[in-house]
């Protein structure tokens, strides 16, 4: 068990700032006010609301997420700021009207940085970083630091600079890996000896803000925090520069799961996770990955036969945490090539689609066919499937091969072998104008029956180009139109369908003819010959 003293860390969420920052993940004010709104019921201790020197727009965002969201027991609203006069003047005027507000104020420090892009000497950085955070604590008392680029800075430098913002008035020091570039180990190294060097450090609050270039964002995040840091900076999604910052549900997820393991926890209620996500992606069309941890849509999908075997007996057997943990619709036994008998019949009881073991085996049959054509196969699917078990052993005859020939020039030709209940086959071929057309003429010169076609009917089950394909007609017997037998037929190739639901309306016609029929009597004489007339008309 964690023990009761485990501290709770500052959760800051940039979603707002660093995530927008996405190339394509632009908000507008009233998109970025209603994610701020679910992040405070999120329960996020930090809303970077955005960059209010940036532009107008942004600047006006800001201000409406501190007068809206910026309430007495809301999050704290943070606005970024260059180490810059305006900057830091912009940033108050976005923030001001937060009962609680903060000033984030920024300064590279790693050689290249100030070399190539600031054009500073390192004590000409000091002195700006001092100066910027001194000018942002005559507004408000919540100053944060950040020397950016700090994993590919001078260690003994990193502990001047923060040091002076210190002396200045920073409240927390953020050590932004801004590039990536850190392995957990030496980021919680170097979090670890500027807490233990810098003079001032027990004073403040020290932050992680970790990208993920190399994808370790969240693992340097949590390396850092086991060093500790006390935030964490993170974003919905992972959203962010290149690839993205560290994931708020993976930090946050992770120290749930593993509490007894981790060092602090955070206020967040997991459960707004999985719908925090989904507007995020909705609002910024960046779509979540299926495979993505926790939020993705397959983060608690199970197809291969093995898992779906274990969840079935204990969901713990492959889920290390579950659904409703956060807000997550369900556990799903995705049903697929990979996937077991198992799986199958209880989706199919949970269809109230109940099926006899023998029927069982041969709908999985039908079903691996599909799925290795399909993917996934839907509850729809499923539906139809059943159905068209329940036509194959309820008939008398059923399909076993059917050939087609067809295309223009020229007229099509089907070649059909059926079989009857003591499994004997036979086999006959026709021609006409199509392919379906061919189909059911061979099946009518094989069972020696007279009726008309009065419907025939073909949808698509689901969507795509190998969808399954359902067929219903219904044929009428010769001379009575008052009576009209119903088939069904269900596949991926639409001619077996059809040829699958004229068999079974042809075989109610025989039923309800009784016994004695005439196709009855033709498949029990082997020697009987064929109506050449009518196989090969």
């Amino acid at each position: 068990m964690q023990p009761t003293n485990t501290p709770t860390i500052t959760l800051f969420d940039t979603t707002l700032r660093d995530g927008e920052q996405s190339p394509g993940a632009s908000l507008t004010s009233a998109e970025k006010l209603e994610v701020a709104r679910q992040l405070a019921r999120l329960e996020v201790d930090v809303i970077e609301a955005g960059f209010p020197a940036a532009s107008p727009d942004d600047l006006e965002a800001v201000r409406r997420i501190a007068q809206t969201v910026g309430t007495a027991d809301g999050p704290i609203i943070a606005g970024l700021a260059r180490a810059m006069p305006g900057d830091i003047d912009a940033a108050w005027e976005g923030v001001r009207h937060a009962r609680r507000s903060r000033i984030h104020t920024f300064l590279a420090t790693s050689p290249l940085h100030m070399e190539r892009k600031l054009g500073l000497r390192p004590d000409q950085v000091v002195e700006r970083a001092a100066a910027a955070v001194r000018q942002a604590a005559t507004y408000c008392d919540d100053i944060e630091f950040s020397a950016e680029d700090a994993t590919r800075s001078d260690p003994g430098f990193l502990v001047e600079v923060i040091a002076a913002a210190i002396e200045a008035g920073a409240t927390t020091i953020n050590i932004p890996d801004t590039v990536g570039y850190a392995l957990p180990a030496e980021y919680a190294a170097l979090i670890l000896r500027l807490r233990t060097e810098t003079p001032g450090a027990n004073a403040v609050v020290w932050s992680v803000h970790c990208h993920d270039d190399l994808g370790l964002a969240t693992a340097n995040t949590l390396a850092g925090l086991e060093a500790g840091a006390r935030q964490a900076e993170v974003t919905i999604n992972g959203l962010g520069e290149r690839a993205g910052n560290a994931s708020l549900e993976e930090v946050v997820m992770a120290l749930h799961t593993r509490r007894s393991e981790t060092t602090c926890r955070t206020r967040v209620d997991t459960r707004q996770l999985t719908r925090t996500s989904r507007m995020v992606s909705h609002y910024t069309g960046m779509v979540v990955a299926p495979n993505k941890a926790i939020v993705g849509d397959n983060a608690f999908a199970h197809e291969a036969g093995i898992h779906q075997h274990g969840m079935l007996r204990d969901r713990r057997t492959y889920e290390i945490m579950t659904p409703t943990d956060v807000g997550a619709d369900g556990t799903r036994l995705v049903l697929g090539k990979h996937s077991g008998k198992a799986a199958l019949r209880q989706r199919l009881e949970q269809l109230e689609c109940p099926v006899t073991e023998e029927e069982l085996v041969s709908l999985f049959e039908r079903f691996k066919q599909l799925a290795e054509r399909q993917k996934q196969v839907t509850d729809r699917d499923l539906r139809a499937l059943v159905d068209h078990e329940s036509e194959v052993h309820d008939g008398r005859y059923s399909l076993v091969d059917l050939q087609v020939s067809c295309g223009r020039p020229g007229l099509s030709t089907a070649t059909v072998r059926l079989a009857d209940r003591n499994g004997e086959e036979r086999v006959a071929a026709s021609v006409a104008d199509g392919p379906v057309h061919a189909a059911f003429r061979a099946i009518d010169s094989l069972l020696q029956t007279s009726s008309t076609l009065v419907e025939y009917n073909v949808h698509g089950v689901s969507s795509g180009h190998d969808a399954l394909g359902e067929v219903t007609v219904r044929l009428a017997p010769a001379g009575d139109s008052s009576a009209a037998y119903g088939g069904y037929g269900a596949d991926i190739d639409i001619i077996t369908a059809s040829a699958q639901a004229y068999l079974a309306a042809q075989n109610r016609l025989v039923e309800a003819n009784g016994n004695e029929g005439s196709a009855a009597a033709w498949l029990d004489r082997p020697d009987s010959p064929r109506p050449e007339s009518e196989v090969y008309r």
